[in-house]
């Protein structure tokens, strides 16, 4: 039979379940945006930006059952998106990039958007397909699909030439897509020797990454049978519901919070899941995990590679989380004298809590006052998107999250930009659910303009845009060793005037006493499928637990040369201005 490439991409696509498709069409991609047109089950929606596509692609695959997937032009296409793509590769995010190639069946050179998009996207990626024939096409697509969501997830890139989209080509046959899940064995072993040391220990502890999100559950259960603390790491703050008297907060070194940083001393074993204990999670490497470390993750390139662990076990969590609580209920009863740490738990969440109360932020937005009124007006399962910046850590900090994929975030690629997008998919993805963003003003910046793919779409989300009128995590950062601050001040941006030219509602919160109506509005103007922008007059002058942790770690890692040098220049500069 006979069938365009652009056919067999759109027959593909809808048997591997892809839902949507972000990105923008141009010369070489609009026969497949036209075959899309045809679809009943995949809607393609048109972007701002190619970055806007990828990020869209990314928190689609991040909350929801469908692989994100991205229809992008070859070239600058694919230069546009290489950071959403990279922030995928980095956090272990499936997607696929699918980008029209220039025409193969000519011999001319210097064609439009030529270019080796696989030598790009080789570090970024987990494989490239450049497709030759049409009869490649299905089977392409279906092994990218299958690698993307294989292992450690992550995105692939498949290059379909125009002239193969545009006409006609022989192909045997069209084949339905068939799943090849081969179950994993399990080191059985190893998850005996694993339950024996956590069975044993006086105070286990566990800390949990992204790759754990889907095992909240077993989680819980293996928490609550060896009563031991629960830390996550940033990208996993939603693999283990903040209400258990068992959460702590984020990692569990000196930039934790008080009832992490309590919960976890004399830690005697730990059981580490789905996390690289990456710099991000550990606050610069800052932590100290037993020697008796219990490290489970689908990727064994993991094991060992900052800290030393004394088992480990390779696999899908969920699964190896079954097999270890089996192997721990064998051993005995749960352990009797569960009251006092979880009464230690609260009592410094509540004290921290306090701390940030009774700090004042004059005539503005105190952060903690912001989101204990947001999680009181959220649903439990609302999903919560964070940007990169100071307000991510504050999220980390005040924000409890109940439900597993409840929070998403740029983390090891760290790209600033990604919520404003990333909201829209989310709320596409889960149009039943409250879906808001809390994004600092500079990484709002990057991306707003896809605020108007939300309003075009009806997709009621909310921006909640925490502005200072400066980048405050770096500036902060700036402030301790020089003692000033450089090239961090934004523009005077009125963010009422981006609402208005995209077609979204506009509500502010000026200080403490507009929060919870602002709040109330916004997500009632949400509801209704309005996106709302709304400008919070945020107070960034008391510093996170994770920067101050952040700072204090590296600092004691300079000789005492340097580190005179810098409290010498500040002390300078401090004088003379």
């Amino acid at each position: 039979m006979k069938k365009t490439g652009a056919w067999l991409v759109r027959f593909a696509l809808e048997q591997i379940g892809v839902k949507y498709t972000f990105g923008i069409p141009g010369v070489h991609n609009t026969e497949i945006y036209d075959e899309l047109n045809k679809s009943k089950t995949i809607r393609p929606v048109l972007v701002t930006h190619e970055a806007g596509a990828a990020f869209m692609a990314d928190a689609l695959s991040r909350t929801s059952d469908s692989t994100g997937t991205i229809l992008i032009v070859p070239a600058a296409g694919v230069t546009h998106a290489a950071s959403g793509i990279g922030e995928a590769f980095l956090d272990g995010i499936p997607m696929l990039i699918i980008a029209g190639g220039i025409r193969t069946d000519k011999d001319k050179k210097y064609q439009l958007h030529e270019m080796d998009q696989h030598a790009l996207l080789a570090p970024i990626t987990k494989k490239t397909y450049k497709i030759e024939t049409h009869e490649q096409i299905i089977p392409a697509i279906y092994e990218a699909y299958q690698i993307a969501n294989g292992g450690e997830p992550g995105p692939v890139f498949i290059e379909v030439p125009v002239n193969l989209q545009l006409f006609p080509g022989n192909v045997s046959g069209t084949p339905a897509f068939e799943p090849k899940d081969a179950p994993a064995e399990i080191d059985q072993a190893a998850i005996e020797a694993a339950a024996k040391m956590l069975f044993e220990a006086k105070k286990p502890g566990l800390f949990l990454g992204w790759g754990a999100v889907h095992a909240s559950d077993e989680s819980v259960k293996i928490a609550e049978f060896l009563n031991a603390a629960v830390a996550t790491t940033l990208q996993g703050l939603s693999a283990f519901p903040a209400n258990s008297p068992l959460h702590t907060g984020m990692s569990f070194g000196c930039a934790a919070v008080p009832a992490a940083e309590n919960a976890f001393k004399k830690c005697d074993a730990m059981l580490a899941v789905g996390t690289r204990f990456s710099e991000i999670g550990t606050a610069s490497f800052g932590v100290e995990p037993p020697k008796n470390l219990v490290h489970i993750d689908i990727n064994a390139d993991v094991f060992s590679a900052n800290y030393p662990a004394a088992v480990t076990i390779q696999g899908d969590s969920k699964q190896v989380l079954t097999a270890l609580l089996k192997a721990l209920q064998a051993m005995g009863e749960m352990k009797s004298d569960t009251e006092s740490l979880r009464a230690a738990i609260k009592a410094d969440k509540q004290a921290y809590l306090d701390e940030w109360f009774k700090h004042d932020s004059k005539d503005r937005v105190n952060p903690a006052r912001f989101f204990t009124a947001l999680r009181q007006q959220l649903d439990d399962d609302a999903i919560v998107v964070a940007d990169d910046g100071n307000h991510t850590f504050l999220v980390a900090e005040l924000m409890p999250i109940h439900n597993a994929r409840g929070f998403i975030s740029p983390t090891d690629f760290n790209c600033m930009g990604y919520a404003a997008p990333a909201v829209t998919a989310v709320k596409l993805a889960n149009p039943e659910k409250q879906v808001v963003g809390i994004i600092g003003d500079g990484a709002f910046l990057m991306t707003c303009m896809e605020t108007l793919t939300a309003a075009s779409l009806e997709a009621g989300g909310v921006f909640f845009v925490f502005s200072d009128g400066e980048l405050s995590q770096i500036s902060q950062a700036q402030e301790i060793p020089y003692n000033r601050k450089t090239c961090t001040t934004l523009g005077n941006v009125k963010l009422e005037g981006v609402a208005m030219a995209t077609g979204c509602e506009f509500v502010v919160i000026n200080n403490d006493t507009e929060i919870e109506d602002g709040i109330r509005q916004s997500l009632a103007s949400a509801s209704q499928g309005k996106p709302v922008i709304v400008d919070v007059k945020i107070d960034y002058s008391k510093r996170t637990r994770f920067t101050k942790g952040m700072v204090k770690t590296n600092l004691e890692r300079f000789t005492l040369g340097n580190k005179a040098r810098f409290v010498g220049r500040a002390l300078l500069r401090k004088v003379t201005g």
